[in-house]
């Protein structure tokens, strides 16, 4: 999988957020989009992962060097956010098998519940979970999806020590083969990555 920006930009009212913006992301390749707070990090991640339309420009999503014409590259994504919510009226595992029926999962409930850490939580409605296990199973979601492009935006918001070495386990056991863009400005959310990409250098 490949994603083409050319001369991407966004702007709300009359205020541009980034102009300009020329980048290919690769298969199996680590980015991260870095700046200071407000910068346009998540604006930019949420276009790539088309949750945002562009306000110029083209976002591309290329198969085996074929451009994938219909809306269905949002099937290759997977994304774990702050700002995307949960159903917090179901529990985990029916929150799981719920998306399972858009995205697979790779691995069965139990193992997924295992590997983060809410193995005991199976039934427990969301709404009664931590900030920090409702992060641990945003990214269950999020890097369990049989999906080839994983976006993370500031994965570790929420988490204490133990999640975060967490989330590096899960980067280095199930990222591999993955193309991954993360926004941060948290050094150890992305020091594996392969390139930065400034987002002030857009402006």
């Amino acid at each position: 999988m490949e994603i083409k920006l050319t001369h991407t930009g966004k702007r709300f009212n009359r205020d541009w957020i980034f102009r300009d913006v020329n980048m290919l992301f690769t298969s199996t390749h680590k980015y991260a989009i870095i700046g200071s707070n407000g910068s346009g990090k998540s604006t930019l991640l949420q276009i790539i992962s088309g949750a945002l339309l562009q306000s110029e420009g083209l976002v591309e999503f290329y198969f085996n060097g074929k451009k994938i014409e219909d809306t269905s590259f949002y099937k290759n994504i997977s994304i774990a956010a702050p700002y995307l919510d949960l159903i917090e009226e179901m529990t985990t595992s029916e929150l799981l098998s719920f998306h399972h029926q858009f995205k697979p999962l790779t691995h069965p409930i139990n193992q997924i519940l295992e590997e983060v850490g809410l193995n005991t939580a199976h039934n427990k409605e969301i709404r009664f979970f931590s900030s920090g296990m409702k992060q641990r199973l945003k990214l269950a979601l999020a890097f369990f999806s049989d999906t080839p492009i994983l976006l993370l935006d500031e994965p570790t918001t929420n988490l204490d020590q133990a999640g975060t070495k967490l989330y590096l386990e899960l980067i280095n056991n199930y990222c591999k083969d993955r193309l991954v863009i993360i926004s941060s400005n948290d050094e150890k959310e992305y020091s594996f990555c392969n390139q930065l990409i400034s987002i002030e250098s857009y402006k």
